[in-house]
């Protein structure tokens, strides 16, 4: 009979049919189980506890998950590389690593993902979705990271410390820049005349040698200038020269 009855269930998944229904949403489920852990949402009721820390959950297969942060506990191997993960949805993710699959694709410019929620984040380019804010200064950001990172600003926390000279920075990206100082190493290169720079920004601005551009320009008299700090000296010139100095 339970066989029987195993198979009722499976051949659900081929005709679709979803016998159960939330009797406060109305949504439809397969199997009672799955309406029955569903309308734990609507109630609030959380019977599985962890025996570590306590901590409850709706359902029993969260709760499983969960232990293994106490555990430690990889039970899901990349076929590949053989890296754990502790969730099957995080071995699914990584496996696109060896793929290239990318599943999720920007409706607007057609770009495309491995993970949904970097799709997501990328909607904000279109849309100018900001819904991080900070608590501070009400600044927005289109990724918690950013904001996480913008937070420090008002704090003054310092997290990333250099091993060399024990010099503290607020982003890691900043303190990588750093080490470059102690290591000599110079990532960026010019395609010119193959002079190298720790930073990119640098390299950047040492094109502008090669091309000519001058992307700054005087709010008084439009005149173009290579560098930033030649419009401010620049104003500094015409202001004397209107006063008669």
């Amino acid at each position: 009979m339970a066989q029987k009855s195993r198979f009722t269930v499976h051949i659900r998944i081929h005709t679709g049919e979803k016998p159960f229904t939330c009797s406060v949403c109305k949504k439809s489920f397969s199997t009672k189980q799955q309406m029955t852990s569903h309308m734990r949402t609507h109630t609030g009721e959380k019977p599985f506890a962890c025996s570590f820390c306590r901590k409850s959950f709706s359902r029993k297969l969260d709760v499983t998950t969960h232990m293994r942060t106490h555990t430690g506990e990889k039970p899901f191997t990349c076929s590949v590389c053989k890296k754990s993960f502790s969730r099957k949805h995080f071995m699914t993710t990584h496996m696109r690593t060896h793929t290239g699959e990318k599943p999720f694709t920007c409706s607007v410019c057609r770009k495309s993902f491995p993970i949904k929620q970097h799709m997501t984040t990328h909607m904000r380019t279109h849309t100018g979705e900001k819904p991080f804010a900070c608590s501070v200064c009400r600044k927005s950001f289109s990724m918690k990271p950013a904001l996480t990172t913008h937070i420090r600003i008002h704090t003054g926390e310092k997290p990333f410390t250099c091993s060399v000279c024990k010099k503290s920075f607020s982003t890691k990206q900043h303190m990588t820049t750093h080490m470059r100082i102690h290591t000599g190493e110079k990532p960026f290169t010019c395609s010119v005349c193959k002079k190298s720079f720790c930073r990119k920004p640098d390299m950047s601005t040492h094109m502008r040698t090669h091309t000519g551009e001058k992307p700054f320009s005087c709010t008084v008299c439009n005149k173009m200038f290579r560098y930033k700090y030649q419009v401010s000296k620049h104003k500094c010139v015409t202001v004397m020269e209107a006063a008669g100095i």
